[in-house]
């Protein structure tokens, strides 16, 4: 018996069902897209998708091509002013509803081999297939399957895939991001008997999804450095000390995971909100007032359309980068309890009079806004202050602009207000995701 197979024995697998997952990753998915749709291999390209931004920093690179990555040393969220000189460098806009079609195409494609309900796109560039009882239909192993569809997308879309493959969802992940996104096949298989092997040697804790710099670093201070190091932790004291959370990463440590992809998760609470970056930096109260009475319209908008009220508003201002290091924070978030109302007027006011109490005149660039502890939507609550008539008025006249917009789009119908200096709300409507819709390329 080898030192490994000693060591597996500490836990007892024989109470988890050993699965069958595929991770499944297209590689540097947007920039592919844009590779592909120039008649470029996305291997090969040099390319970056890069963010439309109007100001003096230029725009952030969304996605670039594993070649631009490796020649040019592009990485995701650079500067436009950061990029290396490159005359062969091709800089692309975003298109997200090409980048959708593409995606719902793969996804398409993954459900040929397996059931409608256990296919579960985790992003628009990943996607999370349960293969345990359908991939004998297809191969003589997971892995001669894996290839079937790598070959079957790339032939269809001109898109590479990164697979990984594993006896449970968080397997296949870390078979992903650790082994897969490295090999020449573009694919990692990962058992729980490859974990002393595979998991447990790694000492730079931040490397393993899940785990951000800030959990590595107190893992750290309490002695831990190493995967191996978190797999041997008394689980129950490791509980006391790291809470929920510490239960959740000795099961990472032991690629536990008992997720089922059919089973439907009902959220106990749900809020709804917005956020933007801003184009440039604002500095003026009404052009930032502008762009809160824009954003306050259309999550009032949104929770009308699930038939909710909101007892709570929240608003976040971000400062911009500068004000950020002048300031020494990144801003401020401010909470309000209120009476329930989905009115857009009132919120539009609740939410200027909150940002109007707290900033001191700083310069922003992110604006966030959120309502929760939603209760149903039974009726108008009256506001004795306010006159009963104005208020049912303003009710019918929120669900006529909501019809309209359902009807004839979003930007059907909008707010004087947003033709103001400062308004983004035209601007964003033809946006998908923060980023350019468009299906054409300069």
């Amino acid at each position: 018996m080898t030192n490994a197979e000693k060591t597996m024995q500490e836990y007892d697998y024989r109470y988890e069902k050993k699965r069958v997952f595929f991770l499944i990753d297209s590689k540097s998915f947007y920039a592919s897209v844009e590779s592909v749709e120039r008649g470029l291999n996305p291997l090969k390209s040099l390319l970056v998708v890069m963010s439309e931004q109007a100001n003096t920093n230029g725009g952030l690179v969304l996605a670039a091509s594993p070649m631009a990555k490796k020649k040019l040393g592009v990485t995701n969220v650079m500067r436009q002013r950061d990029l290396p000189k490159d005359k062969g460098l091709i800089i692309a806009h975003p298109r997200m509803n090409l980048y959708i079609q593409e995606n719902l195409k793969i996804n398409s494609i993954y459900r040929t081999y397996t059931t409608e309900d256990k296919v579960l796109p985790y992003s628009i560039d990943e996607s999370i297939l349960d293969m345990t009882d359908t991939w004998e239909f297809f191969g003589k192993s997971p892995e001669s399957v894996a290839r079937q569809i790598q070959e079957k997308v790339c032939a269809e879309t001109g898109i590479y895939l990164t697979v990984g493959i594993g006896d449970s969802p968080v397997l296949a992940k870390m078979a992903l991001d650790i082994e897969a996104k490295h090999n020449k096949s573009l694919m990692g298989v990962w058992h729980y008997e490859d974990l002393p092997t595979k998991l447990w040697p790694i000492n730079k804790l931040n490397e393993v999804w899940s785990i951000g710099n800030r959990t590595a670093s107190k893992l750290n201070q309490m002695g831990i450095y190493s995967m191996y190091d978190l797999a041997h932790q008394d689980p129950y004291q490791f509980r006391t000390k790291m809470g929920i959370m510490g239960e959740q990463l000795f099961a990472l440590s032991w690629g536990i995971d008992r997720t089922d992809l059919t089973e439907v998760v009902k959220p106990k609470s749900k809020s709804f909100g917005n956020s933007q970056v801003l184009p440039r930096d604002y500095r003026k109260r009404e052009e930032i007032e502008i762009v809160i009475r824009e954003m306050a319209d259309q999550v009032a908008a949104r929770i009308r359309s699930h038939k909710k009220q909101t007892n709570l508003v929240s608003l976040f201002i971000g400062y911009s980068f500068a004000e950020s290091e002048k300031q020494g924070t990144h801003g401020f978030r401010k909470q309000l309890r209120i009476s329930p109302t989905n009115d857009t007027r009132q919120l539009m006011q609740i939410m200027v009079e909150l940002f109007e109490k707290h900033w001191q005149g700083e310069v922003i660039r992110n604006i966030g806004i959120d309502y929760g502890d939603l209760i149903d939507d039974v009726g108008i609550q009256l506001d004795l202050f306010r006159q009963p008539e104005n208020q049912v008025n303003a009710n019918k006249i929120d669900k006529v602009v909501d019809e309209i917009r359902l009807r004839f789009g979003t930007n059907a119908i909008m707010r004087a207000m947003s033709k103001d200096t400062g308004g983004t709300a035209i601007n964003r409507a033809s946006l998908v995701g923060g980023h350019n819709g468009g299906n054409s390329y300069e």
